[in-house]
């Protein structure tokens, strides 16, 4: 007797990139790369890091998880999107505009104090700080990404200071301590009205600008 063989489909594996039709042609041409790095982003801040997935993600677009493997090959690119456009917006586009802005190096240092009263845009990056702080206790590209970032800012706030005419050691023993005033009163918008704030601010500037006495 002939028998009949059925051959059945291979099971597609999580990762792997869907065949194109026309819904998933579609869902490419309207989304980006760019357009699911901030959905994540997203999700990052309000959800914390266990709901950055690729299902959570599709349906807060209101696409198919198909579509997400025409632009990342898996989660852990996605996620280290996730870190790339942080880095670029809050340390490398920032610090540019901060050195470019002014040449007194007096003026660049009240700009970097003044960051964290910088209104909506000010609460935005901090909330995106705080999450991506919190995934970095627990996550080690994550806590690298941190890592470099802290060093890159402290590393921008030195140059201040040596200009200023400081001795490099102390140039970044100060920047140091700006930046923990900074990243202090980023996440800590409640503790004080707007007045108070820049009263704290403006001792921080006078305070770090005197030499010391030995």
């Amino acid at each position: 007797m002939n028998r009949t063989v059925v051959r059945r489909p291979r099971a597609q594996t999580d990762a792997a990139k869907p065949a194109p039709g026309p819904a998933a042609e579609g869902e490419r041409s309207a989304l980006t790369r760019e357009t699911w790095t901030e959905a994540a982003t997203e999700v990052l801040v309000d959800q914390g890091i266990d709901h950055v997935r690729v299902d959570v993600l599709a349906r807060e677009l209101g696409v198919t998880r198909g579509s997400f493997y025409w632009h990342f090959r898996d989660r852990e690119e996605l996620l280290r999107s996730v870190l790339q456009a942080w880095r670029a917006l809050s340390t490398e586009q920032l610090t540019a505009r901060l050195a470019s802005a002014h040449d007194d190096p007096r003026q660049q240092l009240r700009d970097v104090l003044s960051l964290p009263l910088r209104g909506r845009s000010a609460v935005r990056a901090a909330r995106i700080e705080l999450a991506i702080r919190a995934w970095a206790r627990r996550d080690e590209l994550a806590r690298h990404a941190v890592d470099e970032a802290d060093a890159s800012r402290i590393s921008y706030i030195a140059q201040v200071f040596s200009a200023l005419g400081f001795a490099v050691a102390e140039a970044r023993a100060r920047a140091f301590l700006v930046y923990a005033f900074v990243v202090g009163e980023s996440l800590m918008p409640g503790q004080g009205n707007a007045t108070l704030r820049q009263d704290r601010g403006r001792l921080v500037e006078q305070l770090l600008q005197q030499s010391l006495t030995r």
